[in-house]
């Protein structure tokens, strides 16, 4: 089989009898000699606005291969690669109790499904509610503001990212073919194909929740166990070696092997864990805003008329920085989507974005964050904690427990906004007029207002008064590390922290990779 890089159709010619003569082309042979295809990678280049074009990389089977090869001296032209992933057990110590894993969220399903596929029966313990109930609970929450502490947008089965665009584009790199496992997973459970060759793929939260449970019934179904309202309240070690953990508070489990995928807002994990003396640091993170703008904006902006109606709704991804020095940059965007209030703690709360499969809705909204290090809020491993929530309570009480909102051009000058613009907002929770001077730093808010004058630049129109802003973007990382060896255990031996709770991840698939590989580093070590 064939790989063929490189190969561009016009987006308005784009067919697949036009593909196949592409690559026939490509190839110098017949349109005949073509005997499959299929998509590998597909992108959209719409650096020129009156002519876009789709990018195409395929696999093709073609009548006298080798031969075509030798002759087609050509970079974009080569033997496909294996993309096929390979789990190798090589340990030998014997498990005495089965592997827990601690949270149900992209990393932890991906390591219990990994295990499970190898012959482990691992158990998994999620504080929150299976993924119907918690649609339930979080729908209600949004209607009525009563908050489940435990199962909301941050915790429960599918983990933070079920209410979100669901995108699954990641810059990690694949040599050991992760990405393409999990991306192959989530197609059997239910996504569409196309997000095995999308540039940027995304499921969206609908169709996520269907994925998420058709997976958690394939890890029953092959020996593992999935426990519900059941979190980890403390863990019992002798001399730095893990024996046993408790769940709720009462109950005590014997483990010798923990995979800690926790998500990055449980605060309280966080500091039981750190209560034991666990290797853990602050890390950096970032803080900021969550704008709204017209999807039709966006689209004009990045397509250009000609093209602005044809094409999926457009996404952007901006950097910048401040005078200052501080980095500045877009983030977790959301064509069509809608702003979510996402909080998980009594008095306190934070923003996120959200998308259907469709990505139907009229707005596109992204967090716009300003980078924020230890020397910024302290280096004690929970500091970054204590800060987050200090901004979530301010969010809070600014909002009167709504989310706070304000249009752009107001919170250039510090005035509480009095009524919406063109823009319409779409929220997710109910929102209030509040200055959200009040609720960031002084210095978060000026490279803000800074950057949105250079995103204006770049984005017709990004900053226009009518904006809609929102408060506050907290939860955009882990405000830790849980340090971890080459054996991928902490300080504590038969603990393995994971994904982005532990701070090794950014996003659904890199959190559901680094399940993968915390997974064969327990292959690795036991039979």
């Amino acid at each position: 089989m064939l790989r063929i890089r490189q190969v561009k159709i016009e987006v308005l010619s784009d067919t697949e009898d036009n593909l196949l003569k592409a690559v026939a082309k490509k190839l110098n042979i017949s349109f005949d000699d073509i005997e499959t295809i299929s998509i590998f990678k597909k992108s959209i280049d719409a650096r020129n606005k009156n002519e876009i074009f789709y990018v195409y990389e395929v696999n093709a089977c073609v009548k006298g291969e080798a031969s075509v090869l030798k002759k087609v001296k050509s970079a974009d032209v080569f033997t496909a690669p294996d993309t096929g992933y390979k789990f190798s057990k090589t340990g030998t110590e014997t498990l005495k109790h089965p592997p827990v894993i601690v949270g149900a969220g992209p990393a932890g399903l991906f390591a219990a499904y990994i295990l499970c596929e190898n012959g482990y029966k691992p158990v998994i313990i999620e504080r929150g509610e299976d993924i119907d109930t918690r649609l339930k609970t979080v729908e209600n929450f949004w209607k009525n503001g009563i908050l489940n502490k435990n199962s909301n947008v941050q915790f429960g089965e599918g983990g933070a990212g079920t209410f979100s665009d669901g995108k699954l584009n990641t810059l990690i790199k694949d040599k050991d073919n992760r990405c393409r496992k999990v991306l192959e997973t989530f197609v059997k459970f239910g996504a569409p194909e196309i997000i095995l060759y999308e540039q940027k793929p995304h499921i969206g939260t609908d169709l996520l929740s269907k994925v998420i449970k058709n997976m958690r019934e394939a890890i029953i179904s092959m020996g593992g166990t999935v426990m519900y309202n059941s979190c980890l309240t403390d863990i019992i070690e002798d001399n730095g070696i893990l024996s046993a953990i408790v769940i709720n508070g009462e109950k005590t489990v014997p483990c010798d092997a923990l995979v800690l995928a926790i998500g990055h807002s449980a605060r309280d994990t966080f500091s039981m864990i750190h209560s034991h003396g666990i290797d853990m640091r602050a890390k950096p993170f970032a803080v900021g805003v969550r704008v709204q703008h017209s999807q039709d904006m966006i689209n004009l902006s990045q397509y250009g008329a000609k093209y602005k109606d044809v094409l999926p709704p457009a996404s952007y991804k901006l950097t910048y920085q401040t005078k200052d020095g501080r980095g500045v940059y877009t983030f977790c965007m959301c064509p069509g989507g809608y702003v979510v209030n996402a909080s998980s703690e009594d008095g306190r709360l934070a923003v996120n974005g959200m998308s259907y499969n469709d990505r139907g809705g009229d707005n596109a909204n992204s967090a716009v964050i300003v980078t924020v290090t230890p020397d910024d809020f302290g280096t004690n491993p929970l500091d970054g904690v204590e800060f987050q929530r200090l901004l979530e309570e301010k969010a809070y009480n600014a909002g009167c427990g709504k989310i706070p909102a304000q249009l752009l051009g107001d919170f250039k000058y510090g005035k509480v906004s009095l009524q919406y613009g063109d823009v319409k907002p779409c929220f997710k929770g109910d929102a209030a007029f509040a200055d959200i001077n009040d609720i960031l730093p002084e210095n978060i808010c000026k490279a803000l207002k800074e950057a949105f004058s250079d995103f204006g630049k770049k984005i017709k129109g990004f900053d226009n008064n009518d904006s809609i802003l929102a408060a506050v973007e907290s939860r955009t990382s882990s405000p830790v590390r849980i340090e971890r060896g080459d054996d991928g255990m902490s300080s504590i031996k038969g603990i393995y922290p994971c994904g982005e709770g532990a701070g090794y991840a950014g996003g659904i698939t890199s959190a559901a990779m680094d399940g993968i590989k915390t997974a064969e580093k327990i292959g690795s070590r036991y039979k």
